[in-house]
């Protein structure tokens, strides 16, 4: 009887044994393919892993080296698709004013949106506005309320930073990346990889099916602890916000208002 099932051409089978079929994947080449999408795709040539090995540390050196000066940040997440007059646009912009009063710098991802909105407004009050932009074909972009910013290729770079110079996390509302975010650091505090930083949602309208979710299935399940979910705060009010970062930064990380970092000039600071 003959078998008119398709073979795979990216698919050799070698038989070394009667009972047994050893199945060996064969990755194609695509020369079009983008060289971090092509990275991602399982084993490649090993000279090519090294180069992208040594872009991918050099992206790091480079992070650290830029953002080494800016100083105590509140990181703030959030969609990348909201105009300018959308609500949590101008939640956002308010947050940023806050931030920078009482002296935080302010981090994002440096897109539009929800970025752009708290960049804005820690400009706005003569804050410090910092971002870190991931490079991709569409919708990002640096927003020009940026003191400071990197481009990155690999998203796990660009969140080593966004986690690396913060006290403090506050998302609003946003998609995919956002959750990715949210959840990123929710995950490093619970399992004691960085401190128990401050993690404050704001937009609870936007958040509450996401809370019951967690409270009904997760906690009830038994796959997170209640700890787990009491450090998540939710709080629409920007100048709240703000005092519970400032204090939680001074009382429990023990930050203070001082002289700035010490720049030396060898190293081209």
């Amino acid at each position: 009887m003959s078998d008119n099932r398709s073979t795979d051409p990216a698919m050799v089978a070698r038989v070394t044994d009667p009972t047994r079929v050893e199945t060996h994947w064969q990755v194609g080449p695509s020369l079009d393919e983008p060289e971090v999408q092509r990275f991602l795709r399982g084993p490649q040539p090993r000279w090519f892993e090294l180069f992208e090995a040594l872009k991918f540390f050099w992206e790091l050196l480079k992070g650290f080296r830029t953002l080494h000066f800016v100083g105590p940040c509140a990181t703030v997440f959030g969609s990348a698709r909201f105009p300018e007059d959308h609500p949590y646009y101008q939640l956002g912009r308010q947050l940023g004013q806050e931030l920078a009063k009482v002296g935080f710098t302010v981090m994002t991802g440096g897109g539009p949106g929800v970025m752009e909105a708290a960049n804005r407004g820690a400009k706005e009050v003569g804050g410090r506005s910092v971002g870190c932009n991931i490079l991709l074909p569409f919708e990002q972009k640096p927003n020009p309320y940026l003191d400071k910013w990197i481009d990155f290729r690999y998203f796990t770079v660009r969140k080593t930073m966004l986690v690396k110079y913060s006290y403090a996390f506050i998302v609003l509302p946003g998609g995919f990346g956002t959750l990715d975010e949210l959840f990123e650091i929710a995950t490093l505090i619970q399992t004691g990889k960085v401190k128990d930083f401050p993690v404050i949602l704001m937009g609870q309208e936007f958040w509450q099916p996401l809370l019951d979710f967690l409270r009904q299935r997760l906690l009830r399940w038994g796959t997170i602890d209640a700890q787990d979910l009491e450090r998540i705060i939710v709080n629409d009010d920007p100048a709240e916000v703000a005092h519970i970062v400032r204090e939680t930064g001074l009382k429990q990380f023990g930050l203070s208002y001082g002289p700035k970092l010490r720049r030396w000039w060898f190293l081209g600071e």
